[in-house]
């Protein structure tokens, strides 16, 4: 059986990218992610999530838009690659998400402790 970073890291490449339009973040909001995908992230202050929770923004949205791309959660990842969670711009990967791989996704995510961003 494999353990949450193990089912992460299939999720996460199994997740197409595409190139956002230069300084959007619509997709920036507050989201939920499992304790293992947070564990990742540089902590953030509670002032800092009130805050970020008060303008309905992430707290890991800067100026030059997000700053844990890399290691931003599978909800990030799926948006604007399915049409469940479609860009308000259009965007999308040459190829969607399987929607397969949103399933097991939103099945992780049922199934996982979940943290407000």
């Amino acid at each position: 059986m494999l353990d949450n970073s193990q089912k992460i890291k299939i999720l996460r490449e199994a997740i197409p990218s595409f190139s956002c339009k230069p300084g959007c973040h619509d997709c920036c909001g507050p989201v939920t992610a499992s304790s293992e995908e947070v564990s990742r992230l540089p902590m953030k202050s509670d002032a800092e999530h009130d805050e970020a929770l008060a303008e309905f923004n992430c707290p890991y949205l800067g100026e030059n838009g997000c700053e844990v791309y890399d290691e931003r959660p599978l909800i990030c990842r799926l948006f604007g690659t399915t049409p469940s969670l479609p860009c308000p711009n259009s965007c999308a990967p040459a190829q969607m998400t399987d929607p397969k791989i949103e399933r097991q996704v939103l099945r992780f995510h049922k199934e996982t402790r979940q943290v407000l961003l």
